[in-house]
């Protein structure tokens, strides 16, 4: 027994044999990547607000350190991440709709240098009329999509990348508004792969 935060999970909605037959296929596009065979990246989005995701923090002395709480301005962070910590980012202060997510992909396909396979998630908006109409396009340039299974976010690697943005590598100084956050978020993901790394297994 042991005392630890408990984690909200979807894990218990997903089918198990397509979570395992994915995790074998997307095994097999790492060892494509490792040889050079293909690029292999992971898409997600995640919002960025002014309310820390931790309360803990180090302060100094007997001072406080008192956080923003309350409704606050959103960014909106749209990623291709390879395990190589190359990435590419797409940053806006406006929902998420299929059109950014479309122009995102766009301009990501016109980046590749070679056959590049994306992982992505099945939300709602990655099955819209208007990115679907765009999957041939994109094809053509050799960027091609992989969907993992409902509920299976683990199978996503860029997640671990909002994890350290939110929990590890945004310093308390970025929450005393929302230009401090901004600027700190904009700086990290300008560094990710240099100063600000993962390592994946």
């Amino acid at each position: 027994m042991r005392w630890c935060r408990g984690r909200k999970s979807l894990k218990s909605k997903r089918d198990e044999d397509e979570f395992r037959e994915a995790q074998k296929e997307i095994e097999i596009l790492k060892h494509e990547d490792d040889a050079d065979v293909i690029d292999l990246h992971y898409f997600d989005e995640s919002g960025f607000i002014g309310v820390p995701d931790v309360p803990y923090a180090w302060q100094d002395g007997d001072e406080q350190l008192l956080l923003p709480t309350g409704k606050t301005s959103r960014i909106n962070v749209l990623g291709f991440l390879s395990r190589q910590n190359n990435f590419f980012p797409c940053v806006f202060d406006c929902p998420v709709t299929s059109d950014i997510v479309v122009a995102c992909f766009d301009a990501f396909s016109l980046s590749i240098e070679k056959r590049t396979i994306v992982v992505l998630d099945n939300a709602p908006i990655h099955h819209s009329a208007i990115f679907k109409d765009q999957i041939e396009k994109w094809e053509e340039r050799g960027l091609f999509l992989y969907f993992i299974p409902k509920y299976s976010p683990e199978l996503n690697l860029i997640e671990i990348l909002w994890k350290h943005i939110k929990y590890f590598w945004l310093s308390p100084s970025a929450y005393k508004g929302f230009n401090f956050l901004k600027a700190e978020l904009d700086n990290i993901l300008a560094n990710v792969g240099k100063e600000f790394r993962i390592s994946f297994s």
